[in-house]
């Protein structure tokens, strides 16, 4: 799902990228700044799947995780929760889902809160994907509590890969790009080194090389992502825990 086009708000772009989690709620904060409502309609964009997924394999249909989930970002907005987390109190991820179950125990009570919103102003997502990716996700052993941190997992990975991808650019570098992002990942290439090499008409050694610096430039996005994550960045062993985390909600 695309960001806001806002090439002034420091948010993402079809061509671009921005440090995530803490770092944009702390523009959030700054209610009634031209970068606050950028940050929030972001937030909500970037972490709505996770969230709808969870709510469905709570037991909710299709139309009401739609209007658990569309209510919740309205209620975040109209109570002003966000700009109030902190990262001295936990990884993001966890306050997110924390609010979600809270909202979720209370839902009940407010029916009339479902409607999408319930009058409130609203925040456009796109639905229309929704229920075919929730029909690839693993099967029902998974609890909502995993299948939610296997879902920001890959929405995190996926928006790494994303910066990686554009830094590539266009042209060649692209194709060498498109060819090799298959070894950054657990899953097999389609195609070996040579095979890639005479398709792009590089040596086989030029794409080993190709793939070590995509390699280790993945990895060094992936920690600068992880570190907006988490409640300490500073204190030893936090993004790698945190990414021990982030894999094992893979497997």
């Amino acid at each position: 799902m695309s960001a806001p086009a806002n090439s002034n708000s420091g948010f993402p772009t079809p061509r671009g990228f921005c440090s995530t989690h803490w770092s944009v709620v702390s523009k959030i904060r700054r209610t009634g700044s031209p970068e606050a409502a950028d940050a929030l309609t972001w937030l909500c964009e970037q972490y709505w799947y996770p969230l709808y997924a969870f709510v469905r394999r709570k037991g909710y249909d299709a139309e009401k995780a739609r209007d658990l989930t569309q209510a919740f970002f309205a209620r975040l907005i109209e109570k002003d929760e966000i700009p109030a987390a902190d990262p001295n109190r936990g990884r993001f991820r966890t306050f997110l889902l924390t609010a979600l179950q809270h909202f979720l125990a209370n839902a009940r009570d407010h029916e009339h809160a479902l409607k999408r919103g319930g009058g409130r102003r609203p925040i456009r997502l796109d639905w229309r994907d929704a229920e075919s990716r929730y029909g690839q996700e693993p099967g029902h052993d998974l609890t909502p509590e995993k299948l939610f941190l296997r879902r920001w997992a890959m929405t995190l990975l996926d928006r790494v890969l994303g910066q990686l991808r554009s830094e590539y650019g266009e042209g060649r570098k692209r194709a060498v790009f498109e060819a090799a992002k298959a070894f950054l990942t657990a899953n097999a290439s389609a195609e070996t080194y040579a095979e890639i090499g005479r398709r792009l008409k590089l040596s086989e050694g030029a794409v080993k090389v190709a793939v070590h610096r995509m390699r280790r430039r993945y990895r060094e996005l992936l920690r600068t992502e992880i570190k907006e994550t988490v409640d300490d960045p500073e204190r030893p062993g936090s993004v790698d825990e945190e990414l021990n985390d982030l894999f094992e909600a893979l497997r």
